[in-house]
């Protein structure tokens, strides 16, 4: 393996979704299922609207009678509706929302009326067509009819729909049990108390923080030292992990050690390296235990590296895993502020800000610099061996601050 030439960053990701059976059902509360994915379609248990409703202040009418003269016959406010029959010549007032009478037709808007005595006299032009301003029974959806796809991702759009659509409780595929493992004798766990020699333990809790942004809590173990009894020691009290992260000791240096603690462990390589910059030591492992499958994801130590290797690879696992139809990061595109050079031999992410339109790339791309991925909201996306490209070009960018849910 270690001759074999890097994967690109799709077929990484196709062969690690493919290891990926999205975990079992369970049926939550709709505020409690916000953030995941429906294992399921969801069909509406009720018509919405469930009766013609004015989507106007106005006055309800006959189809016959659309030019007046009208008598007010009483009122029909949302929550409740007039009661009794609409005859030629009568009108109902009738506010945004409420049920139309029965026998209406049309809503004529407040301001193409006037109102002489008891009577209402047409001032404007009747709507036409004369439904204009009627939201008719069944316009958002009827009963039975699937409203939400399964895999879809819950945000509260979507959770709003669930609750119209006569919903308590939605089926999402169970939570990922995820352990993080930070590895490193140069990571110091109390960034209080950092040696020269030493960094912060950094690359946990942001990974943890990634994570959590799906709804995954993690359990976070190191930093731990580079031997491979103690870095085995960390998968074993990974057991009942469905998904595992290491961050360093995945590249092939004396002291990393991640791949010959995993075999020792008992987990087999999937596929090693991939041709991306920052981020070409990731590892992908699976180890097959009591009936269920573990994942092994090996990122780089390098914080960016760490960090782009998790936009693309831990985020995309932990919600397949959750059943999304779509687990890959959204990509758009923008036209750069700036003129780029010529890129190396692996695809690139740099660094961007984007404004809306236009992007500015940092000059910082050292994958351990963590300021400039810090006031970075894209990353863009370079083709390995592209050429110089100027401002007002356009480039692939990747949305940073939603972890890039389609």
């Amino acid at each position: 393996m270690n001759g074999s030439a890097p994967l690109s960053l799709e077929e990484a990701q196709a062969r690690l979704l493919a290891l990926v059976t999205p975990l079992s059902i369970e049926r939550v509360d709709i505020e409690g299922a916000l953030g995941r994915f429906l294992a399921e379609p969801l069909h509406a248990r009720r018509t919405q609207p469930s009766a013609n409703l004015s989507a106007m202040d106005g006055y309800a009418v006959t189809a016959g009678d659309m030019r007046g003269p009208w008598r007010i016959a009483g009122e029909s406010a949302a929550g409740h509706p007039y009661v009794g029959p609409l005859s030629q010549g009568e009108a109902v007032r009738i506010s945004t929302g409420a049920m139309l009478p029965p026998d209406a037709a049309a809503v004529i808007i407040q301001e193409d009326l006037t109102r002489e005595g008891a009577n209402l006299i047409l001032s404007g032009e009747p709507p036409a067509p004369a439904h204009k301003h009627i939201r008719h029974c069944g316009m958002d959806f009827a009963q039975g009819v699937e409203v939400l796809p399964a895999g879809l991702h819950i945000a509260p759009a979507q959770m709003a729909l669930a609750i119209a659509a006569g919903h308590t409780h939605l089926p999402v595929h169970r939570t990922p049990r995820l352990t993080v493992i930070d590895s490193g004798d140069e990571l110091a766990s109390d960034p209080e108390r950092c040696a020269p020699h030493q960094v912060p333990a950094s690359n946990g809790a942001m990974l943890t923080a990634m994570a959590r942004s799906l709804g995954v809590d993690a359990r976070r173990i190191g930093p731990v030292p580079d031997t491979i009894k103690a870095i085995t020691s960390a998968f074993e009290a990974s057991a009942d992990a469905d998904l595992i992260v290491t961050s360093g000791g995945a590249s092939v240096g004396d002291h990393d050690l991640i791949r010959p603690a995993l075999e020792s462990w008992g987990a087999g390589i999937d596929f090693w390296r991939v041709a991306i910059k920052p981020g070409k030591p990731i590892l992908v492992a699976t180890r097959d235990v009591a009936g269920r499958r573990q994942i092994v994801l090996g990122l780089p130590g390098n914080p960016v590296s760490s960090y782009v290797t998790a936009y693309h690879f831990l985020l995309p696992v932990l919600r397949a895993m959750q059943g999304a139809a779509r687990p890959l990061p959204m990509r758009l595109t923008a036209r750069l502020a700036m003129p780029l050079h010529p890129s190396g031999r692996r695809r690139e992410f740099l660094r961007g800000w984007w404004d809306g339109e236009n992007v500015t790339v940092s000059p910082l791309q050292d994958s351990g610099a963590l300021s400039s991925l810090a006031a970075s909201n894209v990353l863009v996306d370079r083709s390995a061996l592209a050429g110089p490209a100027q401002a007002g070009e356009e480039v692939r960018i990747y949305l940073l601050q939603n972890g890039g849910i389609a």
